[in-house]
């Protein structure tokens, strides 16, 4: 495994970033990677860069992006008021998964959920991937709860 590098994602990475959300069997059907992108991405992402609750993050690998993630806090009045670190849309290039690059990426923002404070880390995943399911009980994670989504469009 070449050294990644996790950094702070710019507007430029963009390109790069919704190619790695169309790079699934989910994604595939749902994001559009033509040029120029769509503006509801280059919208959604000046939003992000405003706040400070969440933030996307890039993986790198000889200069090259080949995953991406997002990380929200969350303050929360349940369980005694414990923060909790949102992790969202988390990608790694097809053609390098299971070469621990995702793995590299999960424990650096578990780690930076330590670091914010948060007592907790959580996210979701799509009941369709049953691999990214097993990952990430391997990485200690518990599937304690039932998801549910209500579409608004």
């Amino acid at each position: 495994m070449s050294t990644p590098i996790i950094r702070l994602a710019t507007e430029t990475d963009l390109p790069a970033i919704v190619r790695l959300l169309a790079d699934d069997f989910l994604g595939a059907g749902r994001e559009d990677v033509s040029e120029p992108l769509a503006e509801g991405y280059l919208r959604a992402f000046r939003e992000i860069l405003a706040s400070d609750a969440t933030d996307v993050f890039v993986l790198e690998v000889d200069g090259r992006v080949v995953g991406t993630m997002q990380l929200i806090d969350l303050p929360c009045l349940s369980d005694q008021g414990t923060r909790r670190l949102g992790i969202e849309a988390v990608r790694v290039d097809s053609s390098l998964r299971s070469q621990g690059y995702g793995e590299h990426m999960i424990r650096w923002a578990i780690d930076t959920g330590r670091d914010r404070g948060c007592g907790l880390v959580q996210l979701s995943s799509n009941k369709q991937r049953t691999r990214a399911h097993s990952f990430y009980k391997r990485l200690g994670f518990k599937n304690s709860h039932e998801g549910f989504k209500l579409s608004l469009g």
